[in-house]
């Protein structure tokens, strides 16, 4: 009987399994996730988890009864220690388990801070349900949250904070807010969304340390200027876990190397999710994408391919974030584009930006227009008449070219 073995507890192992079981795998499936939980969503952890607008229960991608019910076997709260190509095993400590295919989905660890009192209890990073179980234990009696990182994650969280009553700042390093991420357009509405509601915001504003009293942080240190924080969630980015790849001896470049079938330089073992660097042959290039799409795509992918199914993944990418009540939806990258065009109101929160290059759609942020989030899917690459864009009486489907069989 083959076995098939999973090294993560993410949704890209969650569906990973779902998958085989789906393409008619009969054999042994053992996942292994160093958290003890149920393979679960990581969004919803910075918002809806984060405010406790929804219980634990809720961030399992399935119940215990679909792994139950499809003979998996789940070894939660362990961690692998290492991978040997050659004999084909993973290994737990001194616990040796063999394996006919491998999927590596071990996703990423946030960036750390290593500066003055980056020790003191009350600082904070979010990535794991256990990480937003302590954020919300010191936020209900914290008065002055400091977040370090104007990223989604960060004005995400900034957004949960200051509607609970927090007074909340955020310290960005770059001239402005989700510089890296996106438009100058885009950072300046976010901007003004976040400050409208209270969240001050201080770019160009580096965290030089942390001050604290009695082993708990009381003060960031920005310089040569000072702000109060009872409690601090760092936000700098994450990096992908690749070290038990490279140790194995794979090919790791910003992430696990794989080919458009998710498979790694060794032909037995496969990766998916935050930790794979990938090939787009829709845009051209390799990418690494923190991305729940992405991660249950190449989930999908890699185990059809472990099964001999020839399966190519090729995807645009898109991804999503929930501040206030406004639900941001971006497909492709802006900054692929030499033009943008705007559809909607922005001061009335619902809008979408096209970007365009060389008269193609490449990219699009929709703020609340779900709609035109979903053409845009339809439009993406194709030539569009930016002033039927813009046009509110053009209805956006008209647009779409007709398939003919």
């Amino acid at each position: 009987m083959s076995t098939m073995v999973i090294i993560g507890g993410g949704q890209a192992a969650g569906q990973a399994i779902a998958s085989l079981r789906q393409e008619g795998f009969e054999g042994r499936i053992l996942m292994i996730g160093d958290e003890p939980a149920l393979p679960y969503g990581r969004p919803p952890l910075s918002k809806q988890y984060l405010s406790g607008a929804i219980p634990s229960e809720k961030l399992a991608v399935r119940p215990e009864k679909f792994y139950q019910d499809r003979n998996v076997e789940l070894r939660l709260g362990e961690t692998v220690t290492q991978i040997s190509p050659l004999e084909k095993t993973v290994s737990i400590h001194e616990e040796s388990i063999p394996y006919d295919k491998l999927l590596i989905a071990t996703g990423s660890t946030p960036r750390r801070l290593t500066i003055e009192g980056s020790q003191l209890d009350g600082i904070h990073y979010l990535r794991t349900q256990a990480d937003v179980d302590a954020i919300r234990e010191d936020m209900s009696h914290a008065k002055n949250l400091c977040i370090v990182g104007g990223g989604y994650i960060g004005l995400e969280v900034a957004s949960v904070a200051v509607t609970a009553g927090l007074n909340v700042d955020v310290l960005e390093m770059e001239n402005r807010i989700l510089q890296r991420v996106t438009t100058p357009f885009m950072s300046d509405f976010y901007h003004g969304l976040h400050t409208n509601r209270g969240v001050n915001i201080h770019t160009n504003t580096g965290c030089s340390g942390f001050r604290g009293a009695a082993g708990r942080v009381t003060h960031v240190i920005c310089g040569d200027k000072e702000i109060e924080a009872d409690i601090v969630i760092v936000g700098i980015g994450i990096i992908p876990n690749t070290q038990l790849a490279l140790e194995a001896g794979l090919a790791v470049d910003n992430g696990i190397v794989v080919n458009e079938q998710c498979q790694t330089s060794d032909p037995h073992i496969y990766a998916a999710g935050d930790c794979t660097n990938h090939p787009n042959p829709i845009l051209g290039k390799r990418l690494r994408l923190e991305s729940v799409p992405n991660a249950m795509d190449q989930a999908r992918t890699a185990a059809a391919n472990m099964l001999d199914i020839n399966k190519r993944y090729a995807a645009v990418p898109w991804f999503w974030s929930d501040q206030y009540d406004l639900k941001l939806q971006m497909l492709g990258f802006s900054g692929d584009a030499d033009a943008s065009v705007l559809r909607g109101d922005p001061s009335a929160l619902q809008f979408a930006q096209f970007y365009l290059s060389e008269g193609k759609i490449v990219a699009v942020d929709a703020v609340n227009s779900p709609k035109e989030f979903m053409v845009a899917k339809q439009l993406f690459g194709l030539t569009v008449d930016p002033g039927a864009l813009t046009d509110p009486e053009v209805d956006l489907k008209s647009l779409i070219p007709v398939r003919t069989a």
